[in-house]
């Protein structure tokens, strides 16, 4: 997804990023949309852009210790 695509979206730092390098920013404001950046970046950052469902269930494998990195 384009930068451009994503004119409108409120981004906010994730609350498990805390102080780490490892920092990302959603946005959930775009209806039927999750997205997902490097807060490093900003807007210079690609995009991931994911259903609600599929952001949901990223983040229970991440919870769950299914998904590293």
């Amino acid at each position: 997804m384009s930068n451009t695509d994503s004119a409108g979206a409120q981004w906010r730092k994730s609350s498990r990023s805390g102080g780490a390098q490892k920092c990302v920013e959603v946005a959930t404001n775009l209806p039927g949309w999750a997205l997902v950046r490097d807060s490093k970046l900003g807007a210079a950052s690609p995009i991931l852009r994911l259903s609600p469902e599929a952001l949901g269930g990223f983040l229970d494998a991440i919870k769950d210790g299914r998904y590293d990195g």
